[in-house]
């Protein structure tokens, strides 16, 4: 009895943790970080070397989920679902984006901008990963692949804007970014969470979500413009503004992941009562056809 109700009951998913969480962590600021020094290498900083940070970021994460494999040598299944798997085309843009990317040691012009778009489909092929299990509603909702995106988008400008005063540049115009995305990122979320009451996801599920509701806005929304509105006085500011744009990023997927997984379970619409008759869809009325109103 105790197996059955644990079939039927909401409970969170136990095949993916920390280790799953810090893939989709790791692969998001990574590939954020890339595609964004990539994108204001123009301003006049140097962004090999962030690049190679984002990469190895990249690595850091797909090292992480590795871990998680039972069996690690294994993993070198994952290639042969190309033509269904998003998880399998995640393992594919990995060497290339590595590739592409260590290439740029030797040909920075030509490399720079296609290592930045495998980075974008790497990130992509995160959200969809998410996206096609269908038995975690948290998951499955078209809107939280929006949320996977934005939310590496954000971390990667704001860990971005951190990094750059350590390497003597203070960007502005990427200050004015990163409210830009936080702006998005806070509507998405929003959009989000509204998406799953609608879709009456299970009510832990949701409980977990607004649980860290507040916090997550003000902390990771709130706070880091209300910092990038300082730093135009004092500079500072922006690294705290972008720290916390990263780790509020990090720890919503790790909610995401690791708290907020519910599997859907049974659900029963209508609860029968010993006396009460089950309520009637009403019936539409036939309409008569061409030929017997002729």
């Amino acid at each position: 009895m105790k197996n059955s109700n644990s079939r039927i009951s909401s409970r969170v998913q136990r095949n993916w943790d920390w280790r799953a969480s810090g893939n989709f962590i790791g692969g998001g600021v990574g590939t954020g970080l890339v595609f964004w020094s990539t994108l204001f290498s123009p301003l006049g900083f140097d962004s090999l070397p962030l690049m190679l940070l984002g990469l190895a970021l990249v690595g850091i994460g797909l090292f992480c989920v590795w871990l998680e494999i039972g069996r690690p040598w294994r993993a070198l299944n994952v290639f042969k679902h190309m033509s269904t798997s998003w998880m399998s085309r995640e393992a594919l843009v990995a060497p290339l984006l590595f590739s592409v990317g260590a290439a740029t040691w030797l040909f920075e012009p030509l490399l720079v901008w296609p290592t930045a778009l495998l980075a974008l489909l790497f990130l992509y092929s995160q959200a969809r990963i998410l996206l096609a299990d269908k038995g975690i509603p948290a998951w499955r909702h078209p809107r939280c692949a929006l949320l996977v995106i934005s939310t590496g988008l954000t971390e990667g400008c704001g860990l971005l804007i951190l990094a750059l005063p350590l390497l003597d540049q203070h960007q502005p115009e990427i200050w004015i970014l990163m409210l830009g995305l936080l702006l998005i990122r806070a509507l998405i979320w929003r959009y989000y969470r509204t998406g799953l009451k609608r879709a009456n996801a299970p009510a832990a599920c949701q409980k977990q979500l607004a649980a860290v509701d507040t916090k997550f806005l003000w902390l990771g929304h709130g706070l880091p413009a209300l910092l990038l509105g300082v730093a135009w006085v004092q500079p500072e500011a922006a690294m705290v503004a972008g720290a916390l744009a990263f780790i509020s990023g990090a720890w919503i997927k790790y909610v995401l992941v690791c708290k907020a997984s519910f599997v859907q379970g049974f659900s029963m619409p209508h609860l029968p009562v010993r006396g009460q008759r089950a309520p009637q869809r009403p019936q539409q009325r036939s309409q008569p056809s061409s030929a017997s109103a002729v």
